[in-house]
């Protein structure tokens, strides 16, 4: 356990809180954040994804089980979530925040980095395909449920466009092919490719830690209680006894485990401003899921890797 604080939590951690202090004593400024995560979203993560999983043996990179089994134990928490949510939560549109804050794991920077540290290049390409095809039903289910409960509208057109020109899930279709039939690539490319995809976590956690807001806070403790309990206890626990129920153990069961156990995305943020629901709240779950989730993930590796099930 003590391993796993200190080569996969605390390089995260301490790149977050540089990420935040820079903010704060103007080293960084609101334009290099916004430019930081487009760089990261748009071209560096693509490259990342793309390398790992083009070199890596494509039956351990595509496990499509393990993704099959982390769809249907999501839809199935969602739905659940969801229900919940609907006569516990008030104001009524407060309740797709609340829910998309439960589930919608940051797994393509926080989690990605997790499973690096953890597992290194095999980890790193399996988890990659994973949270790909994860992320399209996060879009997917968040879209679903903000619409429900918000005024704002987006239509279905718009979100299949969004998931069309999504770079990372570009990024992991141009590489599974590749995988698929062991096409050898240019060392130029390759190696260029390796020179800008290590610049991609540490630029993602910097920007991350940087966006985190501390100082507007939502005063709707009770609907942000909720998320954190769900997206650091609930919604990992049931993603790993769902896995560890179909058979999963070793890299698999702990690459669903660290995927799942990230903290609440980014992103949720984002598309709640779009669609005018109550961003401080939004903001708030990311942040207060940031801070709980650390030493939750700490414990509950610590947990699973004493009983020798990862």
């Amino acid at each position: 356990m003590f391993g796993f604080i200190t080569n996969t939590l605390l390089p995260v951690l301490i790149l977050l809180l540089l990420g935040w202090v820079f903010f704060r004593i103007k080293m960084l400024n609101e334009g290099f954040i916004e430019a930081g995560s487009k760089l990261v979203f748009n071209a560096a993560l693509p490259a990342l994804l793309f390398l790992s999983i083009s070199q890596a043996d494509f039956s351990h990179a595509a496990n499509f089980r393990l993704i099959l089994t982390g769809a249907i134990a999501t839809l199935a928490f969602f739905l659940l979530l969801m229900l919940f949510c609907h006569f516990t939560v008030s104001p009524p549109n407060a309740r797709g925040v609340v829910t998309q804050g439960s589930f919608r794991a940051n797994m393509g920077i926080i989690g990605l980095a997790y499973c690096t540290n953890t597992y290194g290049n095999d980890g790193l390409a399996a988890a990659s395909v994973y949270l790909g095809c994860i992320t399209i039903l996060f879009n997917v289910l968040s879209v679903f449920v903000l619409n429900f409960y918000l005024d704002g509208k987006r239509s279905v057109r718009q979100h299949i466009k969004g998931i069309v020109t999504n770079p990372l899930i570009i990024g992991i279709l141009l590489a599974l092919p590749i995988s698929y039939w062991q096409i050898q690539l240019p060392e130029v490319l390759i190696r260029t490719g390796k020179y800008f995809s290590q610049l991609t976590l540490p630029l993602a956690l910097i920007c991350t830690g940087a966006s985190l807001q501390f100082r507007s806070f939502s005063a709707d403790w009770f609907n942000i209680g909720i998320s954190t309990l769900c997206k650091c206890l609930l919604y990992p626990g049931f993603m790993v006894l769902s896995a560890y129920l179909m058979g999963f153990r070793g890299m698999n069961l702990g690459i669903v485990l660290l995927l799942s156990i990230a903290p609440t995305a980014a992103a949720s943020y984002v598309m709640v401003r779009y669609l005018g629901g109550d961003h401080r709240l939004a903001a708030s779950i990311i942040a207060v899921t940031t801070l709980v989730s650390l030493p939750i993930t700490a414990a509950a590796f610590g947990t699973l890797t004493y009983f020798g099930i990862i």
